[in-house]
């Protein structure tokens, strides 16, 4: 019994493995952009250990630095990590039944895109020992990522460690190209989303809005743009 629940662990890790390699520029980069932008490489890392929600966790990183108010952080960073509620939701299903609400919650803490697609397509049910292989080493690998970046830029002279911030911009770039490229439907919503967020920024009547509930409106626009215009068809199922 112990040596399976080993082999649960290590076939969890092993999964686990390729998203850690995955995450470990993209934290690279987070590193590089929050150390630069001020925050000390302790508090850097801290925010890697406890979040693991990539974009959101630019977002709102990005908003502390340009000083934005609490409200603002906190409804632009549930806007864009709701839908890892909806991911915990649909991968409990496949838990095994014999697992506890407080290791489902933890669970929960380490579901991201990546981990929930391979959890998904993971036959039978799943057990504590995988779950905890699996989410385990996308942390590691996110907070490594993370660490290294902080380090690397703390050791850079100042004039080229301002520089590398655009290596979050040259990343974001390279995020949204080939989806858009390939899809039509993607395309025309990031093209409304930008339309969304230009005109938030420079027409007079909206100068009111902070730059942080521009993010949250704009993201909204073009969420419900692209759900109301390109609906997810559902598959159907013969009996």
């Amino acid at each position: 019994m112990e040596q399976s629940k080993k082999n649960q662990f290590i076939h969890g890790v092993k999964r686990g493995f390729p998203i850690a390699l995955g995450y470990l520029p993209v934290s690279f980069t987070f590193g590089l952009m929050a150390v630069n932008g001020g925050l000390p490489l302790w508090l850097t890392v801290f925010i890697s250990l406890t979040n693991l929600t990539s974009a959101g966790q630019f977002a709102g990183t990005s908003l502390i630095l340009s000083g934005a108010s609490y409200l603002e952080v906190t409804l632009t960073t549930f806007v864009i990590n709701i839908r890892y509620m909806l991911m915990s939701l649909s991968l409990s299903q496949k838990l095994d039944k014999n697992i506890s609400l407080a290791k489902r919650l933890v669970f929960g803490f380490g579901i991201t895109d990546e981990t929930f697609s391979v959890a998904s397509a993971e036959p039978g049910r799943l057990t504590n020992e995988y779950m905890l292989g699996l989410i385990s080493t996308p942390i590691l690998g996110w907070s490594l990522g993370t660490l290294l970046g902080g380090l690397i830029c703390s050791s850079l002279p100042e004039a080229l460690s301002s520089a590398m911030g655009i290596a979050l911009y040259g990343m974001f770039i390279a995020i949204i190209v080939p989806p858009a490229v390939s899809s039509r439907p993607v395309l025309t919503i990031i093209l409304v989303s930008v339309a969304a967020t230009l005109l938030l920024r420079y027409l007079p009547v909206f100068s009111f809005i902070s730059d942080g509930f521009r993010a949250i409106i704009a993201t909204i626009i073009g969420a419900s743009f692209g759900a109301y215009f390109y609906p997810v068809k559902e598959e159907s199922t013969d009996d």
